[in-house]
């Protein structure tokens, strides 16, 4: 599997993804449902103002997206950029009732913070799942061999 290949897997898969674990430069790591924007490339997340993520986005600093979803059959380590913005429009193609419910005053509170995450880098893994998953397992039981479970492998964005 390519780099592209993999990288498009990951885009792919983390349209299904509702939440990860961000951590914004020597924090600890939070749960956050990411929204994927891949002609930015960008993960775009809705937090609080003095949250970990707006302190980092602020200074611009780094942060690690980590993504454990089975139902999606994928796992990633992310590392990239937070970045400040006050794109008002970007927010409301955004906002939803999962963000509303952490805001007392909806949109408009003056808590509501949008920040960028730019991937550099990550290592991805996008498994089959489901019996074929199984199958391979069991396989390399019976056969002292490697499971071929699905795509694994490191990319640059």
């Amino acid at each position: 599997m390519t780099d592209t290949d993999l990288k498009q897997s990951f885009w792919n898969r983390l349209d299904d993804v509702r939440a990860g674990f961000l951590a914004a430069e020597s924090e600890r790591p939070v749960p956050m449902s990411p929204m994927p924007d891949q002609e930015a490339n960008a993960i775009w997340f809705i937090t609080a103002a003095g949250s970990a993520a707006d302190r980092a986005a602020k200074s611009g600093g780094e942060a690690s997206f980590y993504v454990t979803d089975p139902k999606a059959n994928f796992y990633a380590n992310i590392a990239g950029k937070l970045e400040e913005t006050n794109d008002a429009a970007k927010l409301d193609e955004l906002w939803s009732a999962m963000a509303a419910a952490w805001f007392p005053n909806g949109r408009n509170d003056d808590a509501v913070r949008l920040v960028k995450f730019s991937p550099h880098e990550g290592e991805i893994w996008a498994t089959d799942g489901g019996a074929a998953y199984l199958y391979e397992i069991a396989k390399a039981n019976m056969t002292d061999s490697m499971p071929d479970v699905g795509e694994h492998g490191r990319v640059t964005f």
